[in-house]
């Protein structure tokens, strides 16, 4: 416990930078999220406080940040719809969090093991392109889209290249000045930081940029209000007037649905979906830790449980580890899972005391923002990377790129995760079955695995064996062997005879792959023969 606060102590200037950046990056997530899921605004922000304060403080992973994710909008906007009331929804999101307790205990977390790095890399890369695409709408003033949104098919009829090219045609000059500014200084800032290093690395960029963008855009209001921005292209945050008024936003369930099979539904649904991209978000997020260090899956899931249950509880919509934050927090220098933590005290602390004041960051600074964090995602020098390991690794990357881009995240990580698993498949084929032959003696040996798709090449170099010939079948280094290449060795073993073939089988434990009594002792008579 000592150590642990001690390590805590010493990552405060890193993770205080940290969590500065991931709450500008958060704050706007929560409620385009919110809009998207036509759920209320407040509902957003009360998942963003959830998931940082809540779930940091219970989760083992030291870098994940947790809150409203963009994957499950379609969910959720079409649960509200369907469903009694918003209330009726929040009891869902409760029975979600139960689910994710269940989960968590019956060990569910090792799903996320067999998700292959090229798969993870690439949906890393693919939420990097999808950030790049989706908020150069807004550097440049076009906000017709909700942030957050990572769909190619947005709500407002568009899809992701459409709205870069409707974009064009209603260009803010003030938002295009703030991004291109803010965005080239997030560059000229990264590079001096690396180059000279010291106190650069613990003034956080993003903050900066924000700043940066508030003061070209009053500025631009001073000399001619007129080109200034317009109130729909800054932060947008609900204002109480009172202390009551603001706590009437926070809501609980209705449970007077807790009998209506759609709210159980749609809570095991969001359970399901969450706690997939709960496991990806964290296999993502360790691949970013410089220390590499593992989360505890199922304790992730519970973590992740018991946030959802309070999120439910009070207003808030359902929680994922997510990725766009998590890579924000990652590259801002967060050490532990304090900064995750810290975001969440920010949320909370600044729409409660000063949420006029973040009526004035403009958008097109927060899309600088998250274009420069799309661009760490997917640098090109990754890309080149994994061309290099083979086209094994590189076909799976690519592939799982492309379908999220043009479909989800789940749809491209489970296309992916297939790809991966023909090479798998391919790669075993190749080396399970090794054939020989010089002049009329014959080696076949079986290693590893070997399943039914290598039995056409055995058989086909069975009956390609010649009349007076000797075979050997070496089944020592096979770990398995299917049941139909089994049969077809005994029958050819049986009937080799007819061809004056002798046959002889190498194994540790024959009896363990299935060969028949008859067929051992047939095989053993051969042996007797050819040694006589």
């Amino acid at each position: 416990m000592k150590n642990r606060f001690t390590t805590y102590t010493r990552s405060i200037p890193g993770d205080l930078g940290a969590s500065i950046v991931v709450f500008l990056v958060a704050l706007p997530l929560c409620l385009g999220i919110a809009l998207g899921s036509n759920a209320p605004l407040f509902s957003g922000i009360i998942a963003g406080i959830t998931g940082g304060i809540i779930i940091g403080a219970l989760s083992g992973s030291q870098l994940s940040v947790s809150g409203p994710a963009a994957g499950l909008t379609a969910i959720v906007a079409g649960a509200i719809v369907m469903l009694p009331s918003f209330e009726a929804f929040l009891l869902s999101v409760v029975i979600c969090g139960a689910f994710q307790l269940i989960l968590g205990y019956a060990k569910s977390g090792v799903i996320g093991d067999y998700i292959p790095k090229s798969v993870i890399k690439g949906m890393l890369a693919a939420i990097g392109i999808i950030l790049i695409l989706k908020q150069l709408p807004h550097l440049i003033g076009y906000d017709h889209n909700f942030e957050g949104d990572q769909a190619f098919l947005q709500p407002n009829g568009e899809n992701t290249f459409t709205g870069i090219w409707y974009s064009l045609n209603a260009i803010t000059p003030a938002a295009v000045l703030i991004g291109i500014v803010c965005l080239v200084f997030q560059f000229l800032w990264g590079g001096l930081a690396e180059k000279k290093g010291g106190w650069i690395k613990l003034v956080p960029a993003p903050l900066l940029v924000v700043l940066l963008g508030i003061s070209i855009n009053e500025f631009i209001k001073w000399q001619n209000a007129m080109y200034a921005l317009g109130q729909e292209q800054m932060v947008n945050i609900p204002v109480a007037s009172s202390a009551k008024e603001f706590l009437s936003f926070f809501t609980s369930p209705d449970w007077s649905t807790v009998f209506n099979k759609q709210v159980w539904i749609t809570g095991v649904t969001l359970a399901l979906v969450a706690s997939l991209e709960t496991l990806l978000g964290i296999e993502a997020t360790d691949n970013l830790d410089p220390q590499k260090r593992i989360t505890p899956a199922n304790r992730e899931l519970k973590a992740q449980g018991v946030g959802n249950i309070v999120s439910g509880l009070i207003g808030g919509l359902p929680l994922t580890s997510v990725i766009v934050r998590s890579s924000a927090n990652v590259h801002a220098g967060a050490k532990t899972k304090m900064s995750a933590i810290y975001h969440g005290f920010f949320i909370l602390l600044s729409v409660a005391f000063i949420p006029r004041i973040l009526g004035i960051i403009p958008l097109s600074a927060l899309a600088a923002i998250l274009i420069y964090t799309g661009f760490k995602l997917a640098k090109p020098s990754l890309f080149q990377s994994f061309y290099r390991k083979g086209w094994d690794q590189f076909l799976p990357f690519v592939a799982t790129i492309v379908i999220i881009l043009f479909t989800d995240l789940l749809v491209g990580v489970l296309a992916g995760l297939a790809i991966g698993l023909f090479f798998s498949a391919r790669s075993n084929f190749k080396t399970a079955v090794f054939i020989v032959s010089d002049n009329n003696n014959y080696l076949i040996r079986l290693r590893k695995d070997v399943s039914i798709l290598n039995k056409r090449g055995i058989k086909s170099k069975l009956d390609a064996v010649p009349e007076h010939s000797s075979v050997l079948i070496d089944a020592t280094r096979a770990d398995y062997i299917d049941r139909d290449i089994v049969e077809m060795i005994g029958a050819f073993t049986r009937e080799s005879h007819k061809k004056n073939i002798k046959v002889e089988f190498k194994t540790g434990n024959a009896g363990a792959y299935g060969f028949d009594i008859e067929f051992l002792n047939h095989s053993q008579n051969k042996k007797a023969e050819m040694t006589s």
